[in-house]
């Protein structure tokens, strides 16, 4: 028989702690994409530059490619408190961003092959014309990068339940009221995408600069096929990074988990079953199974683990060896 009360009730929101802030600035850079993408479309058309027009075209990618981090951004923070998500919403930025490595990935492949064919069929090029639109996007992706650089200096408040309750297996959960700050793959995906755009901008530049000045157009596809493969390694990074957090993987570099047996084990305190994953940015949940010769109650192992941070909702296990 059990009985609850509103002290033991409590969210599961584990959203990023400047979640909010980074929603704002990614659709701050959409606008930004968007009206330099329209500028450019237009302008191309009226005054008959196929650069500023594909070079518009091709922003309008990177702004789709955006707008799946911002409504990513929106609809974790509008369904946080859905109690039909069991552990929050906080991996939906993870999701987002695995998507938007895909998207990268085939970007990096277009350029490539389009590199290719234009090296195997030169056109000739108004290096004049395709260097200022190479300097204007840039600026715009410079300033894109700017906005959504992670800053872990600026912290707000993230999730906060505290909560103990016993029943026949003794399963207790906490949690801090700040989260630590933690990698956010949907901010990482964005800024991804403006720095791929930079890096392409800033290839062009060269590859033209000395194709004006020496003659040679076969650089700019090759500076293509270059920026393709530096890209293709960033989604391959972003991928590996954001699947790994869907997967409940815990990177080899954590070391959450020997923290929490550091803390809890001794003589006659050992952790039998220990699980640790991540629930958002900055946010982990993890389930205790403790065997002990002198057993206590849950809030006991709980306090033992206050200190750490990282850790948003924990369930305990206890188990008695004492002879029966």
């Amino acid at each position: 028989m059990s009985t609850t009360d509103d002290t033991l009730t409590h969210e599961h929101v584990f959203l990023g702690s400047d979640h909010h802030r980074n929603e704002q600035r990614v659709w701050f850079v959409i606008a930004l994409t968007t009206v330099m993408m329209i500028a450019e479309i237009v302008g191309g058309t009226m005054f008959g530059s196929m650069a500023l027009v594909a070079d518009g075209w091709h922003m309008s990618t990177h702004a789709s490619a955006l707008l799946i981090a911002a409504l990513a951004y929106l609809y974790a923070r509008r369904q946080a408190r859905n109690p039909r998500f069991t552990f929050g919403t906080g991996k939906l930025g993870d999701l987002a961003g695995f998507a938007s490595a895909i998207i990268l990935a085939l970007i990096a492949l277009l350029m490539a092959w389009q590199s290719l064919v234009r090296l195997e069929n030169p056109v000739a090029i108004d290096f004049n014309q395709a260097i200022f639109v190479a300097v204007v996007g840039l600026g715009v992706n410079i300033a894109s990068a700017f906005l959504l650089r992670e800053d872990h200096g600026h912290s707000h408040h993230g999730h906060s339940h505290g909560h103990s309750h016993h029943h026949d297996h003794a399963h207790d959960h906490h949690g801090h009221s700040e989260a630590k700050p933690g990698s956010d793959n949907n901010l990482r995906s964005a800024y991804t995408h403006v720095i791929a755009d930079a890096i392409t901008s800033v290839l062009a530049i060269a590859a033209l600069v000395l194709g004006r000045s020496y003659g040679w157009v076969w650089l700019d596809p090759l500076m293509g096929i270059v920026g393709g493969l530096v890209i293709a390694q960033w989604s391959c990074s972003l991928m590996r990074s954001a699947g790994a957090v869907l997967l409940d993987v815990v990177p080899s570099n954590e070391d959450l988990p020997a923290e929490i047996r550091a803390a809890i084990e001794t003589a006659d305190d050992t952790i039998t079953d220990l699980h640790v994953w991540q629930v958002g940015p900055g946010h982990h949940a993890a389930i205790v199974a403790v065997a002990t010769f002198e057993p206590h109650a849950p809030s006991f192992y709980k306090s033992k683990l206050a200190s750490l941070d990282e850790l948003s909702h924990v369930t305990i296990e206890v188990t008695s060896l004492r002879a029966a």
